[in-house]
């Protein structure tokens, strides 16, 4: 095992503990990076472990002919794998591949097809010094991706389907269980909550503890509130707002907002447009207590990073 990270690795983030601001109230916390981990808290991801001393990249490779931003893009396994390189090169921590589109309205793809497309690309992305991340919710994909050498289990189900979490139990892989109201052919007809907050938190905390009793480790376990997953774009927003109090859990949160249909609400552009927009997000998400924010523009995240690293660190020196 050992600790990785991208890049820009020379630049550590520091999550500081402090008192909430007198400005804060509600769920809207004025405090950046408020954290529940340890100081020096790490992920283990089968033969990695990463620091989440510092919000961590992971870089989005759809291997789908429909995926809402980039689909058929980079379908096919050559310009897949070209696609991953270059944003290990921009400074991804974690590789994120995906041969099944959860947006909204997909249709479901059987799982001998969801291997075909994922396994060549995955053969050779574990040939890469960062750990890589294979999303799906299938426990036969799971398994077969694992066993090809996948370090972690990207579930938007949160482990739920029959056999999920043995087929990661059974590995010393890491999980990233996901908040998703419906399923994604119907998610976004009408979501509705009492309180998108709390029912967020419950369900991620419930799945903690099944994953805990399954036998998934503490340090293998990162939970993601589902933006855009069965919610409105003001559910995006409290919950956004929230982070701080989602991470009193104890478990680093992955926050993937790149692209999402809330930013083009905000400022108008379509889903290729929302460069700008997306880095905004990840880098208030990270200053908010996010561990790992996944995104498409690993370049533009990467950047903005270092620039909050630069301005929140009392001790930054340039280089």
């Amino acid at each position: 095992m050992r600790v990785i990270s991208s890049p820009f690795s020379v630049i550590e983030f520091e999550f500081v503990h402090r008192q909430p601001s007198p400005m804060a109230s509600g769920n809207v916390m004025a405090v950046p990076h408020s954290s529940a981990l340890a100081p020096h808290a790490i992920l283990n991801l089968g033969r990695f472990s990463l620091s989440l001393e510092r919000p961590l990249i992971m870089g989005i490779v759809n291997i789908t002919p429909d995926s809402f931003s980039d689909g058929g893009k980079y379908f096919d396994p050559a310009r897949a794998l070209d696609h991953a390189r270059q944003l290990l090169d921009e400074g991804a921590d974690i590789l994120d591949v995906g041969g099944e589109s959860s947006r909204p309205g997909a249709q479901p793809v059987a799982a001998d097809e969801e291997l075909r497309r994922v396994l060549p690309v995955l053969e050779k992305l574990v040939e890469l010094p960062v750990p890589v991340s294979v999303d799906t919710c299938k426990p036969e994909v799971m398994r077969r991706a694992l066993a090809a050498g996948a370090a972690m289990i990207n579930d938007i189900f949160a482990l739920r389907a029959d056999g999920a979490l043995d087929a990661v139990a059974g590995s010393n892989a890491a999980v990233c269980l996901m908040h998703m109201q419906g399923e994604p052919r119907t998610m976004q007809e009408a979501p509705h909550y009492l309180d998108v907050v709390g029912e967020v938190e419950t369900f991620l905390a419930e799945r903690a503890i099944a994953a805990l009793a399954a036998g998934i480790r503490h340090e293998r376990i990162v939970l993601d509130p589902g933006f855009g997953f069965g919610k409105t774009p003001q559910h995006n927003l409290e919950l956004l707002r929230a982070l701080p109090r989602l991470r009193e859990a104890g478990y680093p949160l992955l926050a993937g907002l790149s692209r999402k249909g809330l930013f083009g609400k905000i400022v108008g552009r379509e889903a290729a447009e929302r460069v700008y927009a997306s880095a905004a997000g990840a880098l208030l998400a990270a200053q908010r207590g996010a561990s790992i924010v996944r995104v498409h523009d690993v370049a533009a995240t990467r950047d903005c990073l270092l620039v909050l690293r630069a301005i929140d660190d009392a001790t930054y020196s340039f280089p």
